[in-house]
């Protein structure tokens, strides 16, 4: 056992996850801490409003820059790299633009069509939101790209720490759902700016890559238009299914019943960020690697899937088993309903904290398609989930339920295939 442990010490791969989840887990831990005083100081329906906000600012976000940031990874040059981000904020202004120009024209027809008046007032913020987005995700994955994990870790600790404390301490006084809102809707610029901050004192030196011909912006575009034509539907899709569940609880059952999902959500990704989100980010890198190294891309996504599983059983299985207590003990009375919620939820956020090794293979494996397509069955299968929940059973809580079953069948699938498409794709290499 001790063998074992100096040789995962010793492995960069296991470093950099444990630096980026330390980063994570103190963010959580902070959130974890706080999230009793602000959910008794701002209550269910504030909540509500903000999870509203949220699942709608969520569908727009990751498209921010038609993915394309997510291909900065890819280039061996550095410069080509940084052409990738010029491009990524230009094509962010111009989303942000036009968002803006759409809500001045169309901003009452919007509210009645989605039946979304809680959060009108807070609906120009989303130019704001985009722009947000785009800069965080250029600098991000600049980050990850360049193996920076640490000013990822520090800026993801020190934005909970600013938004979490901000939302307890104006509680005190001020305990309204707009102050939830602005909070979240300004999480990304703090998130940016902390980054932004750190890199510059950095020590990297730039050209770590092997050099490759240079591209225009223009070239770059055309070279990596899988991403915008395949990736960000995708990707938007991805978190249109997602926020499906609090939109259709808005509607329905009122913004306390999306309060409650949203908390119960909230809670589930905790392991999802502290331990996925930190193995998905230092593995993407590493798949790319492999990939151009011939290695065995299937085994790699075996051995991260697997492990991500054995990690997330113990923390899943409690909430299955013990959900409605632990909320009403920890979120004070009236949150145990959001426990419930909780029970089905877990299905749902345990089946995609294991598959993100698979879906982070995808760019590399060049199965972008293919992923699109699987996310349009995803879509309709959770929406349909929720539909005959809410019409047939006229329940909230089987509608979860529901949706949260189609999930696990579908990451299951969505596994299987990847697999499929590593070991054909080492084939053609």
């Amino acid at each position: 056992m001790g063998n074992i442990i100096k040789k995962l010490m010793k492995s960069k791969f296991v470093r950099d996850v444990f630096i980026m989840a330390t980063g994570t887990a103190g963010a959580q831990a902070v959130t974890v801490a706080l999230s009793p005083i602000i959910t008794r100081l701002y209550g269910p329906e504030a909540f509500g409003v903000m999870g509203t906000f949220t699942a709608l600012t969520q569908i727009i976000i990751p498209v921010a820059a038609l993915t394309y940031p997510i291909a900065i990874v890819l280039p061996k040059s550095d410069k080509n790299a940084k052409s990738l981000i010029k491009l990524s904020l230009y094509i962010t202004l111009t989303i942000a633009t036009i968002t803006t120009l759409i809500l001045l024209f169309f901003n009452n027809t919007i509210v009645n069509v989605f039946q979304i008046e809680e959060i009108a007032p807070f609906l120009y913020l989303i130019p704001l939101v985009i722009i947000f987005a785009g800069v965080m995700q250029v600098t991000e994955q600049w980050l990850i790209r360049t193996n920076q994990f640490s000013i990822n870790a520090k800026a993801n600790f020190m934005q909970s720490v600013i938004t979490n404390g901000s939302k307890a301490g104006i509680g005190f006084i001020y305990p309204v759902a707009s102050v939830l809102v602005v909070l979240q809707a300004a999480g990304n610029a703090i998130k940016a700016f902390i980054m932004i901050m750190f890199v510059r004192k950095s020590s990297y030196k730039g050209e770590t890559k092997p050099q490759e011909e240079n591209y225009s912006v223009k070239e770059l575009a055309k070279k990596y238009k899988d991403f915008p034509i395949y990736r960000a539907p995708q990707t938007f899709l991805g978190a249109f299914s997602e926020s499906l569940p609090i939109l259709l609880l808005t509607t329905f059952f009122g913004p306390a019943s999306a309060g409650y999902y949203s908390i119960g959500r909230t809670v589930l990704g905790l392991p999802s960020r502290l331990i996925g989100q930190s193995i998905g980010d230092v593995f993407y890198p590493r798949i790319s690697k492999a990939a151009n190294n011939g290695e065995n891309i299937s085994d790699l996504i075996v051995k991260a899937t697997l492990s991500l599983g054995a990690i997330g059983i113990i923390p899943f299985g409690i909430v299955i088993i013990f959900g409605p207590w632990l909320f009403e003990f920890v979120f004070g009375s009236g949150w145990d309903v959001a426990g419930e919620y909780a029970r089905w939820i877990s299905l749902t956020s345990f089946a995609v904290f294991m598959n993100k090794p698979s879906v982070r293979s995808m760019p590399v494996l060049n199965a972008q398609r293919l992923h699109l397509i699987y996310t349009i069955i995803l879509v309709a299968t959770r929406g349909l989930a929720l539909v005959v929940g809410f019409y047939v059973f006229k329940s909230d809580i089987m509608a979860i339920a529901l949706f949260g079953i189609s999930s696990v069948i579908l990451n299951i699938f969505l596994f299987i295939i990847t697999l499929y498409i590593g070991k054909r794709f080492a084939k053609i290499e």
